[in-house]
């Protein structure tokens, strides 16, 4: 008995560490390059980082709305707190992974485990350089 709840115990606690994604996305450097004589700067993906495009990754972050809507389908995923993000100057882009989803998240200032499919972005300036798709919650505060 006290073998089979070592075994339960040792599970769950298995289960419940995620590891930490976010090192493995900055493994991205940038390159400037000319578009319509416009000088901009196009991602660079290391060959590790390159390996989970399109396949299922876990992040925990905090949500970045991009409208005002309430719950959202589509927001940005931060490594930061909301108020030391990156679009407030304290970072880098490769803090942030634009989120597909099919479910409405509610705002939360706390952090949340979101798991999807990585699409590395290097070609479409309308979206940012990691998207998560298909995306769903797997934990939240």
């Amino acid at each position: 008995m006290r073998i089979a709840c070592l075994l339960v115990f040792i599970v769950f606690a298995v289960e419940a560490r995620q590891p930490d994604f976010w090192h493995v996305l900055a493994e991205v450097g940038f390159k400037k390059t000319k578009v319509n004589n416009q000088e901009v700067e196009v991602p660079v993906f290391s060959n590790h980082l390159k390996s989970y495009h399109g396949k299922e990754i876990s992040l925990k972050g905090y949500i970045i709305p991009v409208s005002e809507t309430g719950a959202e389908s589509k927001f940005m995923l931060s490594s930061l707190p909301f108020n030391v993000c990156y679009f407030c100057g304290a970072a880098g882009p490769e803090t942030i992974v634009e989120v597909a989803t099919n479910q409405k998240i509610k705002f939360t200032s706390q952090a949340i485990w979101m798991q999807g499919i990585l699409v590395l972005n290097d070609k479409d300036p309308d979206h940012h350089i990691y998207i998560l798709k298909s995306a769903r919650i797997i934990s939240e505060p």
